[in-house]
């Protein structure tokens, strides 16, 4: 795999001198094409939970140059009847176009999806969202079958209830703290 590397903007760098040097760029202001490609794919929000990106959601899973300089983005849906799972593809190829790459998105499915690779950023805008976080334990009977202890997003109390399974979103329970008597929205752990 080639990578051409491009600059950043001007910010930083040395001035050229007026007897006809050169500039200089430090090598921190040096970025590869596909470090370019991954910032511009993984600054996609999710359209249905916009608060947070695929990148910080964990489902772009790569993005690569090959040799004919096609980035290559590669995208595992969180479940696979997701409804948004085409629009974040597109959405990913837009950027991508934008950012001046020839775009490719792969769907990747195996190993599936879980929603311990959201990252830790993810997490707190999600709770900054009002959306209760998943717990970290995908692979817990309890967390499986909603036995969870949720804390309130906008008061951190861990007195909630469960008032539906199915959230605004499928992915989501609905539940209301009994100590601040908020309604909000859990991201059930998958």
């Amino acid at each position: 795999m080639s990578a051409a590397r491009l600059s950043l903007p001007l910010e930083g760098r040395v001035a050229a001198q007026p007897t006809g040097g050169v500039i200089s760029t430090p090598a921190a202001f040096v970025v590869s094409s596909a470090d370019r490609a991954w910032a511009a794919a993984a600054a996609v929000p999710d359209p249905e939970i916009p608060c947070v990106t695929v990148a910080d959601l964990g489902i772009l899973r790569s993005v690569e140059i090959d040799d004919h300089g096609v980035a290559i983005a590669r995208v595992t849906p969180t479940y696979s009847g997701c409804p948004a799972v085409l629009a974040i593809e597109l959405a990913v190829e837009a950027a991508l176009l934008d950012a001046g790459f020839e775009a490719r998105i792969e769907r990747v499915i195996a190993p599936a999806w879980t929603t311990d690779w959201i990252t830790a950023e993810g997490r707190d805008k999600l709770r900054a969202y009002g959306i209760a976080p998943p717990q970290k334990a995908s692979n817990s009977v309890r967390a499986l079958f909603g036995e969870t202890q949720v804390a309130c997003p906008q008061c951190g109390s861990g007195e909630t209830e469960r008032l539906s399974e199915f959230g605004s979103t499928a992915c989501k329970a609905l539940y209301r703290c009994t100590a601040c008597r908020e309604p909000f929205d859990y991201f059930k752990c998958i």
